[in-house]
């Protein structure tokens, strides 16, 4: 628990950051330093960092919110990404139940610009599928065919998100098992995939998750906190969300995608160009962006 004393001098560095060093600590973040070498690197107090993390990603929250919207697509692709806050579920304390645990980023692609349309931190579960695709179906402006991988909880989220207005199908992928020691730190062996329709007219050539899942893979490397086998994992499920934020706007609007040249949000027609650091960390309050 953080006392008046402390928090008032938290806030007051951060009022004393200038611009220079606020961009310093986040181009450290997204390049996926964790906190505390960010804080080496940086000379920022840990309690520095959180507080930037959390002013930060509250207002990359409110700006995807506001202006990831009516994007024109054709091909969109969804999937989830594993994580833990505190302490894997099997390892939660019966005290620690509903605060530490699994946790699960939900993400949708738009195939050609890689766009990210609209992004979830939350339960593995049908709720949230549910939240997470009425959020994606909120930010499109015309029909798309969709793709996602095999967990059930689509069916039921993608039909009360879109109806019948969606081209949907889902790729089931079939991994065969692993044994011995290094099947632990090994991805499972690939055997073979299945496509299936589900509503509407999906092109069988489309139906694919391969970009939403390279997106998955810029997440770990990106996100120290998306790291395996480290202790550089969340400890709040809120600072994990707001870490994500930062991520998405910073890969929207900042990072050049290497194939196209230009930003996702640049191809989507959602910004004139590439954002700088600078103009990221301008969307904190007091900033001019």
């Amino acid at each position: 628990m953080v006392d008046m004393r402390e928090r008032s001098s938290i806030i007051g560095r951060m009022n004393i950051l200038d611009t220079t060093r606020r961009a310093a600590i986040v181009r450290s973040l997204v390049e996926g330093n964790s906190v505390r070498s960010t804080c080496r690197m940086t000379g920022a107090a840990k309690g520095t960092v959180l507080k930037l993390i959390a002013d930060l990603g509250a207002a990359c929250v409110e700006y995807h919110d506001a202006h990831v919207r009516n994007v024109t697509a054709k091909r969109v692709q969804c999937d989830e990404i594993w994580s833990f806050v505190g302490a894997k579920a099997k390892n939660v304390s019966a005290e620690r139940v509903g605060e530490y645990g699994d946790a699960w980023t939900w993400t949708a692609i738009e195939a050609d610009s890689k766009l990210c349309i609209g992004y979830m931190v939350g339960q593995h579960d049908t709720a949230t599928a549910i939240d997470f695709m009425q959020d994606v179906a909120q930010r499109l402006a015309n029909r798309v065919q969709l793709t996602t991988d095999g967990h059930k909880s689509y069916l039921q989220a993608v039909d009360n998100a879109f109806g019948d207005d969606v081209d949907f199908a889902q790729l089931h992928k079939v991994y065969g098992g692993e044994s011995g020691p290094a099947a632990r730190y090994s991805p499972g062996r690939f055997v073979s995939c299945n496509k299936y329709d589900v509503t509407g007219e999906p092109s069988p050539k489309h139906v694919s998750t391969s970009f939403v899942e390279r997106q998955n893979l810029t997440m770990r490397m990106s996100m120290r906190r998306f790291t395996r086998l480290t202790n550089a994992f969340s400890k709040k499920l809120a600072n994990l969300r707001y870490a994500v934020a930062i991520h998405f706007m910073y890969y929207n609007y900042v990072r050049p995608h290497q194939t196209l040249k230009a930003t996702p949000a640049q191809v989507a027609k959602l910004a004139d160009r590439a954002w700088t650091i600078e103009d990221l960390v301008a969307l904190l309050p007091g900033g001019s962006k």
